[in-house]
């Protein structure tokens, strides 16, 4: 794995830390080196939900928003920290960024993957108005990081983030381009110890932990174990091998699969195409990315424990009238769960064939409309152009995989002998392990 080297002279590290660098949430969980009893702990995240106003929140959405002259008002953007910050990240840049959609920067993790342009180039926000100061990938993926480096500051003001051993996830299927790119945002970050560990195996090792004293008893007789981490913008999967050495079982990561650029936001994105209709009229670009940024948020909702039945998604319109110009639909918790789970993850046959669809997509040149392949549709106005929104199909009867090997990209000798790694307890809420049990992070 690769990894950023501290520089000499630095403190000995008091704790490991997790840190999911996700294409729609990102969270840090820590875990103290003395702790013999090697506690979990997830970092809370103060953020930005309003303008001016802090709050913790247990994770932070990965969405920077560049603040200009007139859209918020002075000091809106200030943090604690810093009475001058002129940019916003986490819940208050993904509410705001609804509001101006030119202005935010979002799936900044799927740009870092995409070779088709230059990852270390000012392209975002893709099609942003020219008097928006433009951000590579890189420096977007780099700002989330430092803020996560100042929430920590905030709770541990004498033990700096930089001078602790930190793991940051990736997806098994990144190029080495992108594992390159993301040290070089931590590097940006002031975060030196940094390890980077594959996305599904970070997902395994929690599993291990939850069931240190009897997972061998429980993979007993299974010669392969089959991981698949549905994100944010990507799905991702390992197989992992289970044979005995020595008496004992030992694991061995075989094969990743191709990258797959599918995942919750992909679900927003047919929650909005199934909306639209119900709104009555034709989105502009600007209201069709606030609906499905509206439609994130009623599917988590909709999909949280006692939730309603049903929610309520409204839009402003483009009339004058205040009350009339609002848009308005509802949508049922019975429709997402279908949605979901027929729609992309129906139950098929285990001889079925496979139905392959968007194995490619191409980006638009620069300031023009994207593709429908690129989030839009042929009835409904484009988004932004973010790669990970490729357009959502009605129904997938399977995904093909193609698993290949990685024998250059190993494990951390550190991560290898122990299961305490914070980065799986990120994952830990669910996670598909062992052909079947699925990892439900997909907002």
């Amino acid at each position: 794995m690769k990894s950023a080297h501290p520089a000499p002279g630095t403190p000995h590290p008091e704790y490991v830390v997790g840190i999911d660098l996700g294409t729609t949430n990102s969270a840090a969980a820590y875990v103290a080196l003395a702790d013999p009893g090697r506690a979990v702990v997830q970092l809370p995240v103060p953020q930005l939900i309003g303008e001016a106003t802090i709050r913790e929140r247990p994770t932070l959405p990965s969405f920077l928003y560049l603040g200009g002259e007139h859209d918020v008002a002075p000091g809106a953007l200030a943090l604690p920290w810093d009475a001058h910050r002129s940019y916003a990240v986490g819940e208050f840049a993904r509410l705001q960024g609804a509001r101006v959609p030119g202005r935010l920067v979002s799936s900044a993790k799927s740009w870092l993957c995409h070779g088709g342009v230059d990852r270390e180039a000012a392209i975002l926000p893709w099609g942003g108005p020219a008097d928006v100061a433009k951000l590579s990938p890189v420096e977007a993926s780099a700002r989330y990081l430092v803020h996560l480096r100042e929430a920590w500051a905030q709770r541990f003001p004498d033990t700096p983030l930089e001078a602790q051993d930190i793991i940051l996830t990736v997806p098994a299927s990144f190029d080495e381009v992108a594992r390159e790119l993301t040290v070089e945002a931590a590097a940006r970050a002031g975060l030196g110890r940094v390890v980077l560990l594959e996305e599904p195996q970070a997902a395994f090792y929690a599993w291990l932990h939850r069931n240190e004293a009897t997972w061998e008893q429980q993979v007993a007789g299974i010669g392969l174990i089959a991981v698949i981490d549905i994100g944010g913008g990507t799905t991702d999967f390992s197989l992992i091998k289970v044979a005995p050495v020595d008496g004992r079982l030992a694991l061995e990561r075989l094969a990743v699969g191709d990258h797959l650029l599918l995942g919750g936001d992909n679900i927003d994105v047919a929650l909005a195409h199934l909306l639209e209709p119900r709104l009555g009229v034709k989105l502009d670009s600007q209201r069709w990315y606030a609906l499905t940024s509206s439609c994130r948020a009623a599917k988590e909702t909709l999909l949280a424990a006692d939730a309603p039945a049903e929610t309520t998604i409204r839009l402003v319109g483009r009339g004058r009238a205040v009350v009339g110009g609002v848009l308005s639909a509802t949508l049922r918790r019975d429709e997402v769960a279908d949605l979901i789970l027929n729609g992309f993850f129906p139950l098929t046959a285990a001889d079925a064939g496979t139905d392959t669809w968007a194995s490619h997509w191409t980006m638009p040149p620069e300031g023009t409309e994207p593709s429908a392949q690129a989030g839009g549709g042929p009835s409904s106005p484009s988004t932004d152009g973010t790669p990970a929104l490729i357009a959502a199909r009605p129904r997938l009867a399977s995904i093909s995989v193609t698993f290949t090997g990685s024998p250059g990209v190993t494990t951390p000798s550190s991560a290898r002998a122990s299961s305490r790694s914070p980065c799986a307890s990120t994952r830990a809420r669910s996670n598909l392990w062992i052909v079947c049990e699925s990892r439900k992070s997909i907002s």
